[in-house]
């Protein structure tokens, strides 16, 4: 049975499965009508360069650029919005930086080796990519926590050169947006957005620098821009919309879970709320203080068309039949509201990032907690992690042999290769086998 505000399931249901699987469908970015106009785009700026880019700046972001220089912006320019904003704007991006990097530094690997008995040499070598771009939102949005998350693992892991890409609307950017920028460390920055950001990075114009790797969240068309140019360039993912999944006791204060189910569904109409209990009077609850709650957020709207659309308050027989449908769903953001949820952690397989306990609000992780949020969406934790230092660092497979290792791996490879009809390997290997 559902209401006007948001449908209510029971996972007791004889259909519940389908019902579920209802309710996490989305349509994903791929788009015909988009991806024609995208692929336009990317070959353009591809054989075009900077020309291309100053005209579709000027077409979607209602600019009147008459050169390159109209979209770069000097490292004087980021000091300057960084002096511009508040002292408490400035202190709180600066915790935040702080904390977020302390995380990551954590993720750092080192390269290693190990030596044979014969002398033999083997390892990895953990080398920083050279050069990383970051797309950021723009215009009316500003999303300077996006600049912390996307710039710092990246500076962690020792990138050389990093690159922001952010659109400037009828000339407007957030300046928390280029001060997050400056104490991120980023390098340059372009006001750039969409398809055509995206093929700058990838293919590189006269202005703008190639990179090997593409992170950051988009619009449709920045999402396909992204997925198109894999290959040519790495990218972190292909996101969806933003989800929370509460597995929650009913121990909890309902305005608090209400409150949390908001913080997503205020992010967009496509984004997903999510409730397990199986307390079904908790549940009530929730929803009567969904009700109160949403009157009162400026962005009432799109919340409310989320929670109708893609939220739900589902009754469970208990915490561990919860986890089992958060597994299943693989959430971008588990909560669990419960006495205890350290016990229950082990039981968890699928999730972006995990939030325990009943005062550990998702909001905190979006902005100043550490763990980064740039992460899987869509039920892609199945497979996928959050973006990290890993993802800005590359492994290179060391071998050094000795002419023992030689001989010995030469007799052993000679023999395969020659299984698979490849002489020359075979010959190869066994040029360093002693006679």
């Amino acid at each position: 049975m559902s209401s006007a505000l948001i449908r209510r399931l029971d996972a007791a249901s004889a259909d519940f499965d389908r019902q579920l699987d209802d309710l996490l469908a989305w349509e994903s970015v791929a788009d015909d009508a988009v991806e024609q106009t995208v692929a336009a785009i990317l070959q353009d700026v591809r054989t075009r360069g900077d020309a291309a880019l100053i005209e579709y700046t000027n077409r979607f972001d209602r600019r009147d650029l008459q050169s390159a220089k109209g979209f770069v912006l000097s490292a004087e320019a980021l000091q300057a919005a960084l002096q511009r904003i508040s002292a408490a704007e400035r202190g709180a991006l600066e915790v935040a930086a702080e904390r977020v990097s302390a995380y990551h530094e954590r993720q750092r690997q080192e390269s290693w080796q190990y030596t044979e008995s014969d002398g033999t040499v083997l390892g990895q070598k953990i080398t920083p990519m050279e050069r990383v771009g970051i797309y950021v939102p723009g215009g009316k949005a500003s999303y300077p926590s996006s600049v912390l998350m996307n710039a710092l693992p990246a500076r962690v892991a020792g990138v050389d050169s990093v690159t922001m890409v952010v659109p400037a609307p009828d000339g407007q950017v957030s300046d928390l947006v280029l001060a997050a920028a400056a104490i991120a460390g980023v390098d340059r920055v372009f006001t750039i957005g969409g398809a055509q950001a995206v093929a700058a990075l990838a293919y590189g114009t006269e202005t703008v620098g190639r990179v090997d790797k593409i992170v950051g969240p988009g619009n449709i068309f920045v999402a396909s821009a992204k997925r198109a140019v894999f290959g040519r360039v790495a990218i972190d993912m292909i996101a969806g919309p933003s989800e929370i999944l509460v597995i929650c006791d009913g121990q909890t204060d309902p305005d608090w879970i209400a409150m949390d189910l908001l913080s997503q569904a205020e992010h967009d109409e496509q984004a997903q709320s999510i409730l397990l209990s199986p307390d079904r009077g908790f549940l009530g609850a929730v929803e009567a203080s969904l009700e109160k709650l949403l009157d009162e957020l400026p962005r009432r709207d799109i919340a409310a068309t989320s929670l109708a659309g893609r939220g739900a308050l589902v009754a469970v027989d208990s915490i561990e039949q919860a986890i089992e449908v958060a597994n299943r769903i693989a959430p971008e953001h588990l909560e669990v509201s419960v006495a205890d949820p350290e016990s229950y952690l082990p039981q968890i397989r699928h999730a972006g990032a995990i939030f325990l306990g009943r005062h550990t609000a998702e909001a905190l992780g979006d902005y100043c907690a550490g763990p980064n949020h740039v992460l899987p969406t869509s039920g892609t934790a199945r497979f996928s992690s959050p973006l990290g230092v890993y993802d800005f660092q590359k492994r290179s497979s060391i071998i050094h042999c000795s002419p023992e290792g030689a001989d010995q791996l030469g007799r052993v490879a000679g023999a395969l290769a020659r299984g698979e009809g490849l002489e020359a390997h075979a010959r190869s290997a066994e040029y360093r086998v002693k006679e």
